[in-house]
């Protein structure tokens, strides 16, 4: 492949795919996720894992992802002495908000969300560090903006001056994250070439909308997003989506 490929498992969990074929889960939630398709339940290959914070509906596979395919995992570092006691066994490359990691060649930056974050396990619901996002840049292709669960914040604007994404992905859903009209709102902080929504119609609770989510954005950034149903593929280019 000369581009890489963005996968939409559902919910807020994403296959990256590198051009050369390997593979970044983001916030992969895939056995028991009601919006994963049934051929995305199981994941053939898998290098790396992205984590932005503990909850379940982020993080139930992961112990057997790491026993299948021992990937790097990235996320805060208190989660990952959580998970080196939960999961022993795993690859864990603990970080904290505004950090940068290059694992081998793809930079992995933290940035801050607000939300909550536990993890839970035998024992109870264990500390998982402060949730977070994510903005990956891999040689060659577009950087990337996951801002994992979160309500819109100004300071996403220093998030785009820092590091100026072209592909961002933001949850819509409401309740549990922004909505559309905070998510529009936080789309305004950048100058994407393509917006992802996603955190969307996976629950009842989760009643944020594409229609809604493109109402407010206005017409000029409405005609960015790039609306992917669960097993949805696009390209992942230099310039952003496509090809």
């Amino acid at each position: 492949m000369n581009s890489g490929q963005i996968t939409f498992i559902g919910h807020a969990s994403f296959r990256l795919t590198l051009p050369d074929e390997r593979v970044i889960l983001i916030d992969p939630w895939l056995a028991n996720n009601p919006a994963c398709p049934a051929g995305e339940k199981t994941q053939p290959r898998c290098d790396y894992i992205a984590l932005t914070h503990g909850h379940s509906d982020h993080t139930e596979d992961v112990p057997a992802l790491v026993q299948q395919h021992s990937p790097k995992v990235v996320t805060n570092i208190d989660f990952a002495v959580v998970l080196e006691s939960a999961c022993p066994g795993g690859q864990y490359c603990g970080m904290n908000l505004g950090g940068t990691q290059v694992i081998d060649d793809i930079k992995f930056t933290m940035t801050r969300a607000f939300h909550s974050s536990g993890y839970a396990t035998k024992d109870g619901l264990a500390y998982a560090g402060m949730p977070g996002g994510f903005v990956i840049e891999a040689p060659g292709l577009a950087t990337l903006y996951h801002a994992g669960d979160t309500d819109v914040f100004s300071d996403m604007s220093l998030i785009d001056e820092l590091y100026a994404p072209k592909i961002i992905m933001l949850p819509i859903g409401d309740h549990f994250t922004m909505g559309p009209k905070g998510a529009a709102m936080a789309a305004k902080y950048f100058d994407p070439a393509a917006i992802i929504p996603m955190h969307y119609g996976t629950f009842p609770a989760l009643t944020g909308t594409v229609d809604a989510f493109k109402q407010h954005l206005g017409p000029d950034l409405a005609t960015r997003v790039v609306a992917m149903n669960p097993g949805d593929t696009v390209g992942w280019t230099a310039g952003g989506t496509g090809g």
